[in-house]
């Protein structure tokens, strides 16, 4: 292999491919770098929980990220929850570009979960086409829609469902070339050249990572068996037909696939396009919905000092009446327990609305007075969270901090994201 010629790996399971990949992140990584790679994909099967921790390690080894998945297609519906030979399921990969790509990405996985699982988290056709911005997407295995039609001899229902893809993804489709030392590989891949061709849809080549090393496919057909539950001595069982699904270098790439010498340099091409990057230290709170005109902060103010009114006795003489801060002040002037009740109150929203932490506390108090009206039990409250004032006076707790003198310890510590849902 010449110097100038790259490649990088688009089709790769980690470990988050639950008994299905067994390479280590962090292990990966080492691998591509070692093999000389600029980039490498991370595409677990159906799921993306491995994205956060693979991004980091990619960074920190001086590897660009590119986040992806390979999702699960229903061939009709994925509201379809009935078995039927006219509605398979089928592989395809998803890479994303940009931050457009990421969230039509995690949209697609989760819906994918939440209302298109049977027995696989399952998207559509229809939801495809509505979530595709930002998105490269390359055809897969065998299992892949375009390749199974081919393999089953259905070269023109093939050429629909490419066709398909690539009015979706317009110029972000690619053919998947890829070959295992699988026969049937061969066969289609000499159908995806020629629809290459006819279609004008690029090629892309790819290897089925499921593990680092080829002598790591005993360890890896162990694993299948504990996914399967099966022992290795079962002839009738699921098995990989090869032991070439490992982290493949460059050079093995391109010895296998110089005949096709644009679909190993369109693996540059597509990682170049790749760049989204998180950003973990800003916060991705989703607003909280408000009429037009309401101030976020104004709003969790008046929520506060109504549910301050209902709560101690101090407040009576303007219980049930608005929030107007002209008369809370004046019934402080009289009385010093409700002037202490209205700092302590004042101090903690001035450190929520410093932080951010606005809408958050408004999204809680949202769930959780739907839950007391739908008599879901909700706990008392714990850590922090039981310490605050404006917890209690919004109903997210129970426990009052000022008749048990519960104080948050530091300012920084005050209430942090994912208390108030422990509470």
């Amino acid at each position: 292999m010449e110097d100038n010629k790259e490649f990088v790996h688009l089709h790769v399971h980690t470990e988050y491919s639950l008994l299905d990949g067994s390479g280590k992140i962090s292990k990966l990584i080492a691998r591509a770098k070692e093999l000389n790679m600029k980039a490498l994909a991370i595409t677990d099967h159906g799921a993306m929980y491995g994205c956060v921790d693979f991004y980091k390690e990619a960074k920190a080894q001086g590897i660009k990220p590119i986040i992806g998945c390979e999702i699960y297609v229903a061939e009709k519906s994925m509201y379809n929850k009935e078995g039927s030979r006219d509605n398979e399921i089928y592989h395809l990969v998803l890479l994303v570009k940009n931050e457009e790509g990421y969230n039509n990405l995690m949209k697609i996985v989760s819906t994918a979960s939440i209302e298109g699982f049977y027995y696989k988290p399952r998207v559509d056709h229809d939801f495809l086409r509505a979530h595709s911005s930002g998105l490269i997407a390359l055809s897969a295995c065998l299992g892949g829609e375009v390749q199974s039609n081919l393999a089953a001899g259905m070269r023109a229902r093939a050429v629909e469902n490419a066709s398909f893809y690539k009015e979706t993804f317009k110029e972000g489709f690619y053919l998947e070339l890829q070959y295992h030392g699988i026969e049937e590989q061969l066969r289609v891949n000499e159908e995806l050249v020629k629809l290459s061709s006819e279609l004008q849809i690029p090629l892309v080549a790819t290897n089925d990572t499921h593990y680092i090393y080829k002598e790591d496919a005993r360890a890896h057909d162990i694993l299948l068996c504990i996914q399967t539950g099966k022992t290795v001595d079962e002839e009738n069982r699921m098995r990989y037909p090869s032991g070439e699904f490992y982290l493949k270098s460059p050079e093995e790439m391109y010895k296998l696939f110089s005949y096709v010498p644009e679909a190993l340099e369109n693996t540059v091409k597509i990682a170049e396009q790749c760049n989204f990057n998180y950003e973990f230290h800003k916060s991705k709170l989703p607003k909280f919905p408000l009429p037009q005109g309401r101030d976020p902060f104004e709003y969790l103010e008046e929520r506060c000092y109504l549910g301050l009114f209902e709560r101690y006795e101090e407040f009576l003489p303007i219980r049930g009446k608005p929030f107007v801060r002209e008369e809370v002040m004046e019934l402080a002037a009289k009385s010093e327990e409700a002037a202490e009740l209205i700092k302590r109150l004042d101090y903690e929203l001035g450190v929520i609305n410093q932080m951010g932490y606005v809408d958050y506390f408004l999204i809680v108090w949202d769930f959780i007075r739907f839950s007391n009206e739908k008599a879901i039990p909700t706990g008392p409250g714990r850590g922090s969270a039981a310490g605050s004032l404006v917890a209690y006076t919004l109903g997210i707790t129970k426990i009052d901090p000022i008749r048990y003198n519960l104080l948050f310890e530091r300012r920084d510590a005050f209430v942090k994201p994912g208390e108030l849902l422990e509470s």
